[in-house]
């Protein structure tokens, strides 16, 4: 059973929230600021976090970037109308997705179920392997959507369900190019507005993680005002 973290500063959107969740068969825990979250996720990361962004103690920016370092977990913000900006920048800082409040709980299970879905079932794009698994292997890369599993030269990467998303849809078919907005619509849901540059910024922080394994990485190519291509024969 999934379980979910729920970070938030305001107890009714915690009290309500929570036993919507657990109605639905997610088994949630709940904290009141950022810091008694990280204290608790640094013992045990849960399956998907959901947080708001301004919470004492330590911030939802903050804590974000603390659960980037050690969990690639689908990541949802809660922000207010005018955090537009805080929308933004926490999407290139790795979250997954964002909730503008007041929100509809519907819409909020609807993003959660959307987000685990797209990390557990990622392999709808690929076909059987004859050993009867879903890992697709381009050149010195392999991707196993099962397990949301990377390795580069039998390297492990760890990457977020965005970035893994991204990247299978890169090599899924190697050499030709998705435009910046088709990755937009694979990458994010119909109702989440992102620009140009929160996709090259996925794209930035997927080549760093690439390059700790192999510093010369160079796969992913940018092709300037078009869009982005996986070139296997580029090792």
């Amino acid at each position: 059973m999934p379980r979910i973290a729920l970070v938030d500063d305001d107890k009714n959107i915690l009290m309500s929230v929570s036993r919507m969740l657990e109605a639905d068969g997610f088994e949630v825990e709940i904290h009141c600021d950022g810091q008694a979250a990280w204290e608790a996720f640094t013992k045990n990361m849960p399956d998907i976090a959901v947080l708001e962004i301004k919470t004492p103690r330590l911030d939802g920016m903050d804590l974000l970037q603390r659960m980037r370092l050690r969990s690639t977990i689908p990541i949802i913000f809660l922000t207010s109308k005018e955090d537009e900006i805080d929308e933004i920048l926490g999407l290139r800082m790795g979250a997954d997705d964002y909730v503008k409040k007041p929100f509809s709980q519907r819409i909020l299970l609807e993003r959660i179920r959307t987000l685990l879905r797209r990390q557990d079932a990622i392999s709808d794009l690929m076909p059987f392997a004859a050993s009867g698994t879903k890992v697709m292997e381009r050149g010195l890369l392999a991707m196993d959507p099962l397990r949301h599993g990377v390795t580069w030269r039998g390297a492990v990467v760890a990457l977020t369900v965005t970035e893994f998303v991204l990247l299978q849809t890169l090599a899924f078919r190697p050499g030709f190019v998705k435009s910046r907005d088709q990755l937009m619509d694979v990458a994010y849901d119909e109702q989440v507005y992102v620009d140009d540059r929160t996709i090259d910024s996925h794209i930035k922080r997927l080549r760093k993680k690439m390059r700790v394994v192999d510093r010369d990485f160079n796969s992913i190519e940018s092709l300037y005002g078009i869009g982005y291509r996986f070139n296997e024969a580029q090792v």
